[in-house]
């Protein structure tokens, strides 16, 4: 794909070529350009059907219409004639986590662990991760430490520990000693787990809220039920993490949405998660499923008496239901102009980093969401809901976090999978 240039004039000028058998991105150039691809930014909308794309230091230099926009002398050019060059996807939310296979424990929150997590969602061109709950030192260390032209994995952004506490007044301490840590979000949760546990009270709920906001922090809060998502966004909730899964949303709550411009997250995939592994799914077949998973996972949960007990169990048959629910939801939202940002609740095992997100976005379109708007969802939408700069998008001074597709994910949005290379700041992901 990488060649002196995309046209015999331009290869005069530049003179340089790829390496063979050198990953790009470890090659040691002072610009490159991407040229003659069709370019989709962060809005889903064609920004050129030919373009030119220019990567200096790491991040976007210029970004226009081919013969609008200059290829420097010193650049090395990547030739994208007949493929799609789009922003990297944004997950609003997804966990870095203390997993490792289908299993958890503390044992596994270390800093390799969680880069081989980011690794493996950038390899499936999700190149930022705001990871909403359960974050520790290590995380917050990955996250301080990306604002380089030399990460090779995606970007993460943190919400510390979930907050759990049972009184106002814990509440606003466990506020205070997560924001010490300077995370980027806050997370709560209220849910009775189908009526398992007891549901966080809202006078904890406010407080948190409160308590956040005075400490410069937006708070996302994960709902199942309709009146419980009325009721945090009456409370100033500033993200909605799950989708309504109980009742059909009604105009109050999209009244309630759309007045503070809240962004609210469908998170499909994480109903899918709950039922689907009752028998084998498609997916298990899937080579572009296959490429990023450990064979043993799968041999795990192909295990007929682990199967029976998911179709048996009834709280994985409620999830069934309510997916039906959030999708009908997910239509009528966007329908009527609540934003929606793409995310899945992966991290968690059995829910697959880098796959579920691309699983999501085939829901939304079965949900009857068009392919422009799931692509803004997934690229600038959801870096704008989660307030992330420089993120999934096309334009000058932005990461060069980019993904090369084969297909056109605006004429089909599982053209999404059909991925050529992922790049990070400007270099090449090694295969």
């Amino acid at each position: 794909m990488c060649r002196p240039g995309w046209a015999a004039g331009i290869a005069a000028i530049v003179g340089l070529v790829a390496l063979p058998g050198v990953p790009v991105g470890a090659q040691n150039v002072q610009a490159r350009a991407f040229v003659g691809g069709r370019l989709i930014d962060g809005d889903g909308r064609v920004l050129a059907p030919r373009g030119v794309l220019v990567v200096r230091n790491g991040r976007i230099d210029a970004v226009g219409a081919a013969g609008a926009t200059a290829v420097p002398k010193d650049a090395e050019v990547v030739d994208l004639a007949g493929r799609t060059l789009m922003p990297g996807l944004v997950n609003a939310h997804g966990h870095v986590a203390d997993t490792s296979g289908l299993e958890s424990g503390a044992q596994f929150y270390t800093e390799t662990n969680l880069v081989r997590q980011l690794r493996t969602y950038a390899s499936y061109g999700v190149t930022s991760v705001v990871s909403l709950g359960g974050d520790g030192e290590a995380g917050f260390r990955l996250r301080d430490g990306q604002a380089t032209p030399m990460l090779d994995r995606a970007r993460l952004f943190v919400a510390g520990p979930v907050i759990t506490a049972a009184t106002p007044e814990a509440a606003r301490a466990e506020v205070d000693r997560i924001a010490a840590m300077k995370p980027d979000w806050l997370k709560i949760r209220v849910d009775d787990n189908l009526g398992t546990a007891r549901k966080m009270p809202m006078d904890v709920v406010r407080a948190v809220i409160e308590q956040g906001h005075a400490r410069a922090l937006k708070v996302a809060v994960h709902i199942f039920y309709l009146e419980d998502a009325k009721a945090v966004l009456r409370a100033g909730a500033d993200f909605i993490a799950h989708s309504v899964r109980d009742l059909p949303v009604d105009a109050e709550l999209i009244d309630l949405l759309k007045a503070r411009d809240v962004c609210l997250c469908p998170t499909l995939t994480r109903e899918v998660s709950a039922f689907v592994y009752e028998r084998d799914p498609d997916f298990f077949a899937d080579p572009f499923f296959l490429k990023g998973v450990d064979p043993s996972v799968v041999t795990r949960l192909r295990d007929p008496a682990r199967q029976a007990q998911v179709a048996k169990s009834s709280s994985a048959q409620r999830y069934k239901a309510g997916l039906d629910v959030a999708m009908a939801n997910a239509k009528r939202l966007a329908d009527s102009g609540v934003r929606l940002a793409s995310g899945t609740d992966t991290g968690p095992p059995a829910r697959f980093q880098g796959y579920f997100e691309h699983l999501e976005l085939e829901l939304l379109a079965r949900a009857g969401l068009a392919p422009p708007a799931i692509l803004a969802m997934a690229t600038g939408g959801a870096a704008r809901c989660m307030g992330l700069q420089d993120v999934g998008v096309l334009r000058r001074g932005a990461w060069a976090d980019l993904v090369v597709l084969t297909g056109d994910p605006l004429a089909d949005v599982k053209a999404t999978r059909s991925i050529e290379s992922v790049w990070i700041a400007g270099a090449r992901l090694a295969s």
